[in-house]
C-alpha cells in the first residue's frame, strides 16, 4: 500500500483481511487493484474520499460480503453500527452499486426505515424529555423488522418500508415500500448492536453529562425497550462498528448532515428541534454501551472522519 495515503496500522489490518478469508494482505491489495475500473469511487463521494476510507473500510466490508456470497449457501446479514452523520448512507449506496459489478447483489437498509408510522410514533414517543419525534429505541416497529429480516433469510424476498426524514417538515414518515431479492443484506443504524446494561450498573455514572430527573427515568424505559431489539441483533452474522475516537464528534457530523438535507430537500431538523435531537443522541443511551457492542470489526475515526484503525474486535 506504498502509493496510498494510509495512516492506520497495517499489522492489525492484515489480521482482519486474513480473517475475512484472504491468504495475505498483498494478495488482497492486488485483487482490488486489478478491479479499479469497476469501483466507480468518484460517482458516489462528492469530494475526493480518502484512501484510508476506501481501503480500510469500504473494500474490507465489500470483501466480506463477497466472501459470504461465494462460500456460504445460507443468506447472510452484515450490520453497520455507526453514529449519525458518519457517512454510512453514502457507503451503503456505493456497496449496492459496486456489488452488481461483481455479479452479486447487496441491499443496504436502515433501522430508520422501520420507524413507526406517524400515528403510532406519536404514542410511542409521547412525553420524552427531549421532545423529539423519533430516533431512540422504542420508536421502531421492531416486530416488523424481525419478521422482514427473517423472511428474507428464509426465502430471499425482501419487502421493507422506506423512511424519508424530510417528510412532515423534517419529522419524517414512511414514503413507500421496497421489494427486492438481494444476495446479501446490510442493516445499518446508530445504536445497532447495543444491548441493555445490567441492572446493577449505576445509571448516573455511565455518562459524563449530568442528566435531568426526567432524562434519567426515561433512560430506564429505553433500557427496557432495547430488550425488544435483541432478536433482531441475533439475526445479524457480523457487526462492523464505525466508532469515533470521541463520542462528541457526532454533534458536528449531524449538524452538517441536516444542513445538507435542508439544501437538497428544503426540510430538515433545525434550531431547537436539532439541538433537542442532538441532546437525545448524546444521553438517551449511556455512552459506555457503545464500548460493549459485540462487533466483528472496529473502525476508529477521528473528527475529520479519517480512519485511524481498522481491526478485528478481539
Amino acid at each position: 500500500m506504498k502509493d496510498l495515503d494510509i495512516s492506520f496500522p497495517l499489522d492489525k489490518f492484515e489480521k482482519l483481511i486474513i480473517d475475512i478469508g484472504w491468504e495475505s494482505l498483498n494478495k488482497w491489495i492486488n485483487f482490488w487493484d486489478n478491479q479499479k475500473n469497476i469501483l466507480s469511487i468518484d460517482q458516489f463521494w462528492n469530494s475526493k474520499v480518502n484512501d484510508d476510507w476506501i481501503w480500510g473500510l469500504a473494500l474490507p466490508l465489500l470483501s466480506q460480503s463477497y466472501e459470504f456470497h461465494n462460500k456460504f449457501s445460507d443468506r447472510k446479514i452484515i450490520g453497520i453500527s455507526a453514529l449519525p452523520g458518519t457517512g454510512k448512507t453514502t457507503l451503503g449506496k456505493w456497496l449496492e452499486a459496486i456489488s452488481l459489478n461483481l455479479n452479486f447483489k447487496i441491499a443496504v437498509i436502515s433501522i430508520d426505515d422501520f420507524y413507526l408510522p406517524s400515528d403510532e410514533m406519536n404514542l410511542a414517543i409521547n412525553n420524552n424529555p427531549w421532545n423529539v419525534s423519533r430516533g431512540f429505541p422504542g420508536s421502531h416497529s421492531v416486530n416488523l423488522m424481525y419478521e422482514k429480516l427473517l423472511n428474507w433469510k428464509t426465502n430471499g424476498e425482501l419487502n421493507v418500508p422506506v423512511f424519508d426524514k424530510s417528510l412532515r417538515n423534517g419529522l419524517g414518515d414512511r414514503s413507500h415500500w421496497r421489494a427486492d431479492n438481494p444476495d446479501l443484506l446490510i442493516l445499518e443504524g446508530w445504536f445497532l448492536g447495543i444491548e441493555p446494561l445490567p441492572l446493577n450498573v449505576n445509571d448516573q455514572t455511565m455518562n459524563s453529562e449530568e442528566l435531568s430527573t426526567h432524562e434519567s427515568s426515561y433512560r430506564f424505559k429505553i433500557q427496557k425497550n432495547l430488550k425488544e431489539y435483541l432478536d433482531v441483533w441475533n439475526l445479524i452474522d457480523n457487526i462492523w462498528h464505525l466508532k469515533p475516537l470521541k463520542y462528541e464528534y457526532m454533534n458536528m457530523w449531524k449538524l452538517n448532515q441536516e444542513k445538507e438535507m435542508f439544501l437538497k430537500k428544503g426540510n430538515a431538523l433545525r434550531d431547537e428541534k436539532l439541538s433537542n435531537f442532538l441532546r437525545m443522541l448524546n444521553v438517551s443511551i449511556p455512552q459506555k454501551s457503545f464500548d460493549l457492542i459485540n462487533s466483528y470489526a472496529v473502525l476508529l475515526i477521528d473528527q475529520e472522519r479519517n480512519l485511524v484503525e481498522s481491526r478485528l474486535n478481539l
